[in-house]
């Protein structure tokens, strides 16, 4: 995910040229970063909020935000971050009971341990909700998680840990 679709290297463009990048780039990764965002709130509506922030505050910052090492990265921190403002502003969210984003039931497990599974991950604390997201479905790991965060890689740790433990009582399962 490194490289960014539709970037340039050539240093300025027109404005015309740099909304022309922005849409290839979202085009291609905004199915991903709805997904990301998706199981961080837990429901379409407040994912769609939190990639709609993060990409409208990444259109005026796009010829600077397409020469950075990992653009995807950059923008992945942004959907982050907005979902960390919507905590924020609202600290009661729903429980969802189904998982309509394409690709999000991707783990192959049937739909009433999938289902466990994701409602297990919607009563973590958020913190601990985005470090296991983070870790898990992102694959991302701890450095990566930490600097995506902006939280020391101890901490990361840490937080994946306990949100695996309150899952695993969760669901029944206190085997190590």
């Amino acid at each position: 995910m490194g490289t960014a679709v539709g970037t340039r290297d050539q240093g300025r463009g027109s404005r015309a040229e740099a909304i022309t990048d922005f849409d290839a780039w979202v085009s291609a990764r905004g199915p991903d970063l709805l997904r990301l965002a998706y199981v961080l709130t837990g429901n379409r509506a407040d994912a769609e909020d939190a990639v709609q922030d993060a990409l409208s505050r990444a259109l005026p910052r796009w010829d600077r935000i397409c020469r950075a090492d990992d653009v995807d990265a950059y923008v992945r921190r942004m959907v982050v971050n907005a979902n960390v403002s919507g905590w924020r502003r609202f600290r009661r969210r729903e429980t969802p009971t189904t998982v309509p984003v394409d690709g999000v039931a991707r783990s192959g497990l049937p739909s009433e341990d999938r289902d466990a599974l994701w409602q297990a991950c919607r009563a973590l604390p958020p913190d601990q909700r985005t470090a296991v997201v983070l870790r898990f479905y992102e694959d991302l790991d701890y450095p990566e998680i930490a600097a995506l965060t902006g939280v020391r890689e101890g901490s990361v740790r840490s937080r994946v840990s306990r949100g695996i433990a309150t899952m695993r009582t969760a669901l029944g399962d206190d085997d190590d």
